[in-house]
């Protein structure tokens, strides 16, 4: 039976379709809150008690997200290179998101709200330029600028003021990268065992939080919120299988049965505690044997997608676009979404990806200087690390493409996020 390890190619293989069609998922989802389908809900919620289709959605960003992530932290760049690489697939498209937000869209919807510029970009309380500020390191700390969207229908239905609820996903995306990081750092990326217990124990206290056992709140604050697991679950799902990725088979009939399995639970319940694990596999065996190698060709637009998607669907409301339809309102808002993906690849993401091999002259010079140093103490590291490398064990190369963010997005309110 062929296994992951041997299906599994970084230069063909259907993961940037997946994420592409995973980001609309969360467009789709989200227009019944944004912008009153749906009966005011999130897609998914009329047949699903535990997820809509956009946390499913984010669910398979954040296990491809683990997979590939942690694939590329077991290539050979350093672990400071290895953020250095994150940083710059997540932040500059980020950056711009957060621009056009508060200083295009937003602006614009305020004149078509109170017919006069007087008063947005002077205001008071969540002005544009702290939407920036507040923002600009993932935490979502500002949702709305300047007191507007009493009008939406988001704001009827909900009573939600939110330029980006697909956002929240990022950070804990970021979170999961140093996760990854960390786990590079002590070993336990090369002794499999261990990574596997780590990630393993993840999933485990997920299940705990679905099922009500114990009160993990009391192992710390970032248990506190329900968030937390929901996303880390499915990444060390993706971790699990890179790790493994030579015990997990590759077959068609354990797809179907894993496909049956995820509907299933979706539908009647479970979905939390196994229900999303075999659609992860659906997914990976998707990539592997469906392979829809050049959807890529123009460019990785699911990451701009998702994370402008919610405001451009929020954006539309302002001007009664939802009024023209279901089929009318979709068509402007993919179209829109493509376009600003397309720009923010071609002029902000991809020109920041060949960034990936800088370094300044300073930490040129300061790495000179201090290599005997750490030399010495890497010496003494491997000595006395209580973890070391599996016998069995060969790194994978790295990664082509680094993860979704995910969306973001968002669910991110709402892959990725989104993504």
């Amino acid at each position: 039976m062929t296994s992951l390890a041997t299906a599994f190619d970084a230069k063909s293989n259907s993961i940037g379709f997946l994420r592409w069609l995973m980001a609309f998922m969360v467009i789709f989802s989200h227009a019944g809150p944004i912008a009153g389908f749906y009966g005011g809900k999130d897609l998914g919620t009329q047949w699903s008690s535990e997820q809509s289709l956009g946390g499913v959605a984010v669910c398979g960003f954040f296990f491809l997200s683990g997979f590939l992530i942690t694939r590329s932290k077991m290539g050979p760049s350093s672990t400071p290179r290895f953020f250095w690489h994150r940083a710059l697939r997540i932040y500059p498209g980020w950056f711009l998101a957060l621009i056009v937000t508060a200083f295009a869209l937003a602006p614009i919807a305020w004149y078509a709200e109170t017919g006069s510029w007087d008063g947005y970009f002077d205001a008071t309380s969540e002005s544009p330029f702290t939407y920036f500020s507040n923002n600009v390191t993932l935490v979502m700390q500002q949702l709305n600028i300047a007191g507007m969207g009493t009008s939406t229908p988001l704001y009827e239905g909900t009573g939600i003021l939110d330029w980006n609820g697909s956002a929240w996903t990022l950070a804990f995306e970021f979170g999961a990268y140093i996760l990854v990081g960390v786990l590079g750092v002590v070993g336990a990326l090369t002794n499999r065992l261990v990574g596997g217990i780590v990630a393993g124990a993840i999933i485990v206290l997920a299940s705990m939080q679905w099922m009500g056992v114990g009160s993990l709140a009391a192992l710390g604050p970032y248990f506190g919120d329900f968030r937390f697991l929901l996303l880390m679950a499915p990444f060390a799902w993706g971790i699990l299988f890179c790790l493994f990725k030579d015990k997990v088979p590759i077959d068609d009939r354990l797809a179907i049965a894993m496909a049956l399995v995820a509907a299933y639970t979706y539908a009647r319940g479970g979905w939390l505690v196994a229900g999303q694990y075999a659609f992860c596999y659906v997914l990976i065996w998707f990539a592997v044997r469906v392979k829809i190698t050049r959807w890529d060709k123009y460019g990785d637009f699911s990451y701009g997608i998702y994370i402008i998607g919610w405001p451009l669907m929020y954006f539309a409301t302002y001007f009664d676009v939802q009024e023209w339809g279901w089929l009318a309102y979709h068509a402007v808002v993919i179209v829109g979404c493509h376009i600003y993906a397309f720009a923010s690849w071609h002029l902000i993401e991809r020109p920041a990806m060949t960034l990936k091999g800088w370094t300044p002259k300073w930490l040129i010079r300061l790495l000179a200087k201090t290599k005997p140093r750490r030399e010495r103490i890497a010496a003494v590291w491997r000595r006395h690390a209580v973890i070391t490398p599996s016998p069995t064990f060969t790194p994978s190369k790295p990664a082509g493409r680094g993860s979704i963010t995910a969306p973001s997005p968002v669910p991110a309110p709402s892959q990725k996020v989104v993504r």
